[in-house]
């Protein structure tokens, strides 16, 4: 048997590797871009484990690529995981001469990690059939060598063994992102405490109130970004799903999904941005959501916190502290833009807190704790700052040159609750000024006056100066106060500064 693919270390090593590939394309085809996934709970525990100057690279060097490579190094090492017991025992079979041990083995082998890790009994059956096939397969063709030269038969079984094994392995990732893609489609929302009306009219003010200019996100944006401590997002139920109030409280509190979406909500305009997004970063978006004040649920547990701060944990693991004075402006959100929240900005509940940094906007929201004492939340816990409110914003995100040989500039303005009077922009790296159009206000929650926490747009046309010029952009907030031009990093507290742009003549 000289020539049995499985009796040499080389060929076991291949059909270990092969069918391991093939085992964690099966977890993926059985259960989509989920946390049941089972490379998702290595990547949860990298992301945990992994030093917090490490996370800070990432986040300000990498941005999501950061987050892609921890989620690869985690499908790495599952596979490699896989590739080990699966070898093992086809070395077992080996040893026992026992054709039926390396099969079983396998079997056994990849059911008890992946329900381990995933603690998902039946899903953990998607590895084991394409693991234990591609197995299957090596045998079987080992059994059957026919009579052609032992050296380019056994290559041939090989070829044979590692196509299988690449087959099963794209049908279980093709598999997978159907799953998963499907599960994105956000339908209308129909919730009985939504004001559907006002929503639809929110929604077209904030249509008719966007400039018409190309290259920047309309008021409401079409591409909201999304920014998490993990690569896969919770893949909760709604009929599953509960908000517990517990904590510093006369009495726990808890509310399901239904008794939520029953109650009086408000369609508010809120823009999120990112801590760890850079000075011109595109990590800043708007969007009208629907949701339950959160004052209104903790009021019926009966504050009793002695530091006026509370903890909000997620269905992720994340937990973040700031003071309960911001949380009370803040609504529990099942909506967004006239759909149900979707799973990849929270679903079911979210909570969005105005005029914040992202990272106190939890989502996948499971439990309000009010506190007696301050305590570190994921991010301090990682040398970050990001609690307190956002800072003043201006970016410039078009520059176009128009027919009539004007240049236009354009981009998003955003001062938190402190809004945004105007926008003014220098060509001439900011010896003078000149103010800049801005778009009409969203409107409030009410339905009067501008709404309290959201960007504007604006844009500004000028002559150029037929040489090299530098244009610089900031905002006034409402009372007055000039962005700051000293420029930071994103870390500890956020980014600050004025954008500008060099032209060349």
């Amino acid at each position: 048997m000289k020539d049995a693919l499985l009796d040499s270390r080389g060929g076991r090593l291949l059909v270990g590797f092969a069918a391991a590939g093939a085992g964690v394309a099966g977890s993926y085809g059985a259960t989509g871009y989920t946390p049941t996934f089972v490379a998702s709970p290595i990547e949860r525990t990298l992301s945990r484990t992994m030093p917090g100057e490490v996370v800070s690279v990432a986040i300000t060097t990498l941005g999501s690529l950061g987050q892609q490579l921890n989620l690869l190094t985690a499908i790495l090492l599952t596979w490699l995981l896989f590739a080990a017991g699966i070898t093992g025992a086809l070395l077992a079979g080996s040893e026992a001469n026992n054709r039926l041990l390396p099969t079983v083995g396998t079997a056994v082998f990849l059911w008890v990690v992946t329900a381990a890790l995933t603690r998902e009994l039946a899903l953990s059956l998607g590895p084991v059939v394409p693991a234990v096939a591609v197995v299957g397969l090596a045998q079987a063709v080992d059994a059957y060598r026919g009579s052609a030269d032992p050296i380019s038969s056994k290559r041939r079984r090989a070829l044979s063994t590692f196509g299988v094994a690449i087959g099963a392995t794209a049908v279980g990732f093709a598999v997978g992102e159907g799953k998963t893609s499907m599960g994105e489609d956000a339908p209308q929302l129909d919730a009985p405490g939504a004001d559907t009306e006002d929503l639809q009219a929110k929604l077209d003010a904030a249509e008719a109130n966007s400039l018409d200019v190309s290259g920047i996100e309309p008021l409401v944006s079409e591409n909201f970004y999304e920014v998490d401590i993990n690569s896969i997002d919770p893949n909760t139920k709604a009929a599953d799903w509960s908000l517990s109030i517990t904590g510093a409280v006369e009495s726990e509190v808890t509310v399901d999904y239904e008794e939520l979406q029953g109650m009086a909500a408000v369609n508010q305009f809120s823009t999120l941005r990112c801590v760890g997004d850079s000075l011109n970063g595109k990590k800043i978006d708007t969007a009208l959501w629907t949701g339950v004040p959160l004052q209104r649920l903790v009021e019926r547990a009966g504050v009793q916190s002695d530091c006026n701060c509370v903890l909000l944990k997620a269905q992720d693991g994340y937990e973040v502290e700031f003071p309960l004075e911001a949380f009370n402006r803040g609504i529990a959100v099942y909506g967004m833009n006239g759909k149900v929240l979707p799973r990849g900005h929270g679903y079911p509940v979210r909570a969005v807190i105005p005029g914040h940094w992202g990272e106190v906007n939890t989502k996948w929201l499971t439990e309000i704790e009010l506190l007696n004492s301050e305590v570190d939340g994921y991010w301090e816990q990682r040398g970050w700052e990001g609690t307190g409110p956002v800072k003043p914003t201006a970016t410039l995100r078009a520059d176009t040159m128009l027919d009539d040989g004007t240049r236009q500039l354009a981009g998003h303005a955003y001062g938190g609750l402190r809004g945004v009077s105007t926008v003014e922009v220098s060509t001439d790296g900011g010896s003078s000024w000149s103010e800049a159009t801005l778009s009409e206000p969203l409107p409030a929650v009410d339905g009067e006056g501008p709404a309290e926490d959201a960007w504007r747009q604006w844009t500004y046309s000028y002559d150029p100066p037929g040489s090299s010029h530098t244009a610089v952009v900031r905002m006034v907030t409402r009372d007055g106060t000039v962005q700051t031009m000293e420029e930071t990093g994103p870390r500890p507290s956020g980014p600050s500064g004025w954008v500008q742009k060099e032209f060349q003549s």
